[in-house]
């Protein structure tokens, strides 16, 4: 594995360096530059919930990134690796993503793959699990769905956060407590209760050109579409975009409904050990994961 502070490329050299260190404006510029829809607060809070490394030319300009997100002792997520054009297909992608691992420690990893990092990540011993679907488009008003038998769907408060964060995490697999306490600061929510208790939740936020749903944690379609329906409803004719793995039933057919049709894929893929082996598939019973935060907290 290379674990060099600096890498020699033709005409100059890269060095490493922290991208806690850097300013938002080089993070968001970097994004933009790869047509990324990361806002400087968007960036923001990948950073205050994860590590990362960034790669600077001679004079600090951030030509490269590469994040990690620790979910407890043994499981991460990878994301945010970014480079710059002028610098694809020459190592600078490998070099950031050994820094990664090598922080990361012995813990298993996951990811989400464009197509244009695939083949690194295949070539580094990831192994392809499922697809993320990108869903996205200008919301339409939905026609009110039936709430389930038994439901109750109220709005999100502070003090649901610790059985929200028991839900996803029996639905996730790890606990994601901080990063939940982050977002629930930042979003619109929506809980969908049985006997007082919650047996779903969605979360809405600003995020790039628009909003994004996610995460919608249910235990099964009928539910996940009551607690999204009305970030839906309530961000018609606006730009709304929800990340998903489920491609088939009632929730992946209301998503068309709603405006928000297939933009892209990206593809899960794991380092280490399974990630989502029996996940994110209908379970006889137990909540599972119908939208991601994001791809690179997933």
């Amino acid at each position: 594995m290379t674990t060099e502070e600096s890498m020699q490329l033709q005409s100059f050299e890269l060095r490493l360096g922290d991208i806690a260190d850097v300013d938002l404006e080089s993070l968001h510029a970097l994004s933009i530059a790869v047509g990324w829809p990361h806002r400087a607060e968007d960036w923001q809070m990948l950073r205050a919930a994860g590590n990362g490394v960034v790669a600077l030319d001679q004079i600090g300009r951030v030509l490269g990134s590469a994040m990690w997100f620790p979910f407890g002792s043994d499981f991460s997520t990878v994301g945010m690796v970014i480079t710059s054009p002028r610098l694809q297909a020459n190592g600078t992608g490998r070099w950031l993503m050994d820094h990664v691992l090598k922080q990361s420690g012995s813990r298993h990893l996951g990811l989400s793959a464009t197509r244009a990092a695939y083949r690194l990540y295949l070539s580094m011993g990831f192994t392809p699990e499922k697809i993320v679907c990108q869903c996205q488009g200008n919301a339409v008003l939905p026609t009110p769905s039936d709430l389930p038998t038994g439901a109750v769907l109220r709005a999100v408060s502070s003090g649901d956060l610790v059985e929200i964060a028991a839900l996803d995490q029996s639905a996730y697999g790890a606990d994601r407590s901080a990063v939940l306490t982050q977002l629930m600061a930042v979003s619109e929510g929506t809980v969908l209760t049985r006997g007082g208790c919650i047996a779903a939740f969605a979360l809405c936020r600003r995020f790039g050109r628009g909003f994004v749903v996610g995460p919608v944690v249910a235990s099964n379609d009928a539910d996940a579409i009551a607690v999204a329906e009305p970030h839906v409803a309530a961000h018609a004719g606006q730009f709304l975009r929800l990340d998903t793995r489920n491609t088939n039933g009632p929730f992946a057919e209301k998503l068309t409904q709603w405006g928000l049709p297939v933009f892209d894929t990206v593809t899960s893929m794991s380092l280490g050990g399974p990630w989502l082996v029996g996940k994110d598939e209908q379970p006889a019973a137990g909540p599972m994961i119908y939208a991601l935060i994001n791809q690179a907290l997933s």
